[in-house]
């Protein structure tokens, strides 16, 4: 794995450090999920698992749990080498605020964050919405005004967009020009599931190559933008293989929400493209793992410490579990020592990151 910027090395490397890892597509918010409450249905499709677990989640999740979920989540980031995370969050009863929430948690921990708040008009006027709207709704005004407030005041976002079946025309419409108007990319799940397999005709004339499109499993035409492979999460949620190498377009890893170990995730990706294509290496994964430094550059003068030699060998890295960062410097700063978050205290968080686990569960239960 090389570590280059228009042929030139950032900094010079041993040969068990890299520069710090980009994971393209994350949702913190997920972080208390772990030991959430049983959905009251057993989902039985991928829709079945939107509308009865993640959907359920973030509808009770509130500023204090969005805080400590993306602490948690950042500490974690850390201890996997990675330095950057690109986020997609939504809590529909805790909007205004919410990416300032998640942009103080991971600023504590020293991690590089670009955040986006998803858009959607599954919920209008505190209800879920079976039949998208021809029109937007409250939901997603406020969605694109929390973006737009965020990014007003300095932070580093895109515009989030849930994905093009939850949402109306007029609502992507929005997204695009508020993107266009604040000069980011949108960042939004494409052709995930089934009920998502017209999103290449809802957004066609609207996408350009700012944009990150999320997952593509069931893309059938090329678009322009970023193309985020999330491998371990398609498995799990059954939604069928993105074979990303078909694309044109430049690939990047990420982790859907199954925390921030980007190697653990290139290392599934290429198990799963193996398995497709059996005259595949693990180069061309290591590339997709590569390609995040388009969209977070800064990270490549990142310097991760690891307890393993062999760091710039992809052949190696694809079979050998067990790789974690021992020392993660960010900016100068050193961030990890020794396995060590030194920013803040970890116990602390862990222990404020249970409470908020047990109260965001108990919401869901009642």
């Amino acid at each position: 794995m090389g570590w280059q910027s228009n042929g030139e090395t950032v900094t010079t490397l041993a040969s068990h450090q890299t520069a710090g890892l980009v994971c393209s597509h994350h949702h913190l918010y997920s972080s208390l999920a772990r030991g959430m409450p049983a959905p009251p249905a057993v989902p039985t499709s991928f829709r079945g698992i939107l509308e009865n677990v993640w959907w359920r989640l973030d509808a009770a999740l509130d500023l204090d749990s969005i805080y400590w979920s993306a602490a948690l989540g950042a500490v974690e980031a850390l201890r996997a080498g990675c330095t950057t995370i690109i986020d997609h969050h939504e809590s529909p009863f805790a909007i205004e605020g919410s990416l300032d929430a998640i942009s103080r948690a991971c600023d504590d921990l020293g991690v590089r964050h670009i955040l986006s708040y998803g858009v959607t008009d599954r919920w209008s006027n505190g209800s879920l919405v079976t039949d998208i709207p021809a029109s937007m709704t409250d939901g997603a005004r406020l969605g694109l005004a929390e973006t737009e407030r965020y990014v007003s005041g300095g932070g580093n976002a895109m515009v989030g967009v849930h994905a093009s079946f939850t949402c109306s025309n007029e609502t992507l419409e929005a997204a695009a020009d508020l993107a266009r108007r604040l000069n980011i990319g949108v960042h939004i799940h494409v052709a995930e599931g089934p009920d998502d397999k017209d999103a290449a005709q809802r957004i066609r004339h609207l996408v350009d190559d700012t944009w990150l499109l999320v997952h593509c499993v069931h893309l059938e035409d090329d678009l322009p933008g970023t193309i985020v492979h999330n491998a371990r999460s398609n498995m799990n949620n059954a939604v069928g293989y993105a074979r990303p190498a078909r694309f044109k377009n430049r690939v990047v890893l990420g982790t859907d929400g199954i925390g921030a170990d980007m190697f653990e995730e290139a290392r599934i990706a290429y198990a799963r493209l193996r398995e497709h294509d059996v005259t595949a290496t693990p180069d061309t994964v290591w590339q997709w793992l590569e390609n995040g430094y388009a969209l977070a550059p800064a990270s490549r003068n990142d310097v991760v410490s690891w307890n393993y030699d062999h760091m710039n060998e992809p052949w190696r890295l694809a079979f050998t579990t067990g790789v974690t960062a021992t020392d993660v410097v960010i900016e100068g700063q050193p961030v990890l020592k020794e396995g060590r978050v030194t920013t803040v205290d970890v116990d602390e968080i862990r222990a404020k990151a249970e409470e908020a686990a047990k109260r965001l569960h108990q919401r869901l239960e009642s």
